[in-house]
């Protein structure tokens, strides 16, 4: 169970009604003006208090001197983007409002040498029961409160959390989410990890009603049996997709110098997460493909995928990543061949892969998928778009309500129009990508989940 006082703290920061920031700016260069501008501009309705000494307005809210200036007698959080050796000072101001929680984005503790400054800022957090993420991190989102405190600007509401210790990695992560019409439920930069970890955070979102899948870039873990054990409780509500660096010695190195982690044994990690049940990401792109094709899809009912291509190369290339994943390109029977020779162009090449050629049009995709979707065998149905294809969206949604198969789509070389046809493919639920390798792996990333979760559904039965 969550520690009553990390749900709590956690709740008065994503749920803030109140936001003091300290070392608010009126430059619009400094990062105290952009995480203000963000915030307002993000839409949060709730009341923000710009501190800055030599400031009377910042944005066009009225601007306190201190924190204990301001006229109420308690503030939800703060976010601290000061010098850090002003932090605990800040910490003491924020203890007369009552301050729940804290985001201290102030870098310059362990990360550059100042370990004791950083047990200060620990030491006075305790002291007065403040709770806080960071140091030396990029701030917080969480959209259901339309509250952005960190940077790019992230408005998008979507299922998807990402906690991260690098706060560029989680950004980017954020930025194709945007880009992709998903959006985010959260992003937490994680930092030097002082004090709220991920392991707190992974527990507050198995409960986070706005929160389907959670994602994690982690050069270290400080405790990674509670890790394991917290991992493995929650995966069968929510799946866990973890990216760790540093699986080289020279990696390893880079990894503890960044935010002074504690990296340990990256093989160990990899097996803790296995045990877990945490799927593993080997890149950033894979750890997005994956959180976003687990937050549209639902557990497929097993791994037996139909490729359906106009773009015989995309077939194979997707094929090859699959024999490599535990994803079953199955042999089609003689049945759904037959049906299918008598639906669809002479030109067509039966098979699985499908391929429908490139003269093939949106129509000619749901022409195919209507003949086997009788086919029980069939889990899986990936549809590659090759070149510009009008309308796929269009047909897809008609898919959508003739079958019970679950779709992944990829589109690749589609120009203009592929734009286009992807969000509107999002807006159906239908993940989405550009290449078939990425693609395919994603879709054994939904395998991947479902085996565990068969596993344990097994393990429930034999202790029952």
């Amino acid at each position: 169970m969550i520690q009553n006082d990390i749900v709590d703290s956690l709740h008065y920061l994503f749920h803030a009604q109140s936001i003091a920031i300290a070392g608010a700016s009126e430059n619009p260069n400094k990062t105290g003006h952009i995480i203000m501008k963000n915030l307002i501009e993000g839409g949060f309705k709730g009341d923000i208090y710009p501190i800055n000494p030599r400031s009377s307005e910042i944005l066009g809210w009225p601007c306190f001197s201190s924190i204990e200036a301001i006229p109420i007698d308690k503030i939800d959080s703060v976010i601290i983007v000061v010098p850090a050796k002003f932090v605990v000072d800040i910490l003491e101001d924020a203890a007369t409002k009552h301050v729940s929680c804290a985001v201290i984005i102030s870098g310059g503790f362990r990360e550059a040498g100042n370990e004791e400054l950083e047990k200060d800022v620990v030491n006075t957090a305790k002291k007065y029961g403040i709770r806080f993420i960071g140091p030396n991190c990029q701030g917080v989102t969480y959209t259901p409160n339309s509250l952005c405190a960190t940077w790019p600007l992230m408005k998008s509401r979507g299922s998807m959390a990402i906690i991260s210790q690098s706060g560029t990695v989680g950004a980017a992560f954020a930025g194709w989410s945007e880009d992709d019409n998903l959006g985010l439920s959260s992003f937490i930069s994680l930092g030097n990890k002082s004090d709220i970890d991920e392991i707190d955070l992974i527990q507050y979102f198995s409960q986070d009603n706005s929160t389907s899948v959670i994602g994690m870039y982690l050069e270290g873990v400080n405790d990674g049996r509670k890790f394991m054990n917290v991992g493995a409780s929650i995966v069968n509500k929510k799946p866990i997709i973890a990216l760790r660096p540093g699986r080289t010695k020279k990696g390893s190195i880079a990894a503890q110098s960044h935010t002074k982690s504690i990296s340990g044994d990256y093989k160990i990690f990899d097996a803790a997460c296995k045990q877990a049940g945490i799927i593993r990401a080997d890149t950033v792109y894979e750890l997005y493909d994956f959180c976003k094709i687990l937050s549209l899809c639902k557990t497929p009912a097993g791994n037996r995928c139909l490729i359906i291509t106009s773009s015989g190369g995309s077939g194979i290339l997707a094929t090859d990543v699959a024999e490599q994943n535990n994803v079953d390109i199955l042999s089609l029977d003689s049945s759904t061949k037959n049906i299918l020779q008598q639906s669809l162009p002479p030109h067509c090449i039966i098979g699985n892969p499908l391929d429908l050629t490139g003269d093939s049009n949106a129509e000619r995709y749901y022409e195919a998928v209507k003949r086997v979707r009788t086919a029980d065998y069939v889990n899986i149905i990936l549809l590659i778009f090759g070149d510009p294809i009008p309308e796929t969206a269009h047909y897809v949604k008609k898919m959508k309500k003739e079958i019970s198969k679950e779709i992944v789509a990829c589109y690749i070389g589609g120009g203009d129009i592929q734009g286009r046809e992807i969000l509107s493919l999002h807006e159906l639920g239908i993940p989405t990508f550009p290449t078939p390798e990425r693609t395919m792996k994603a879709i054994a990333a939904l395998v991947q989940y479902r085996s565990f979760l068969q596993r344990n559904l097994i393990k429930m039965e034999e202790q029952d």
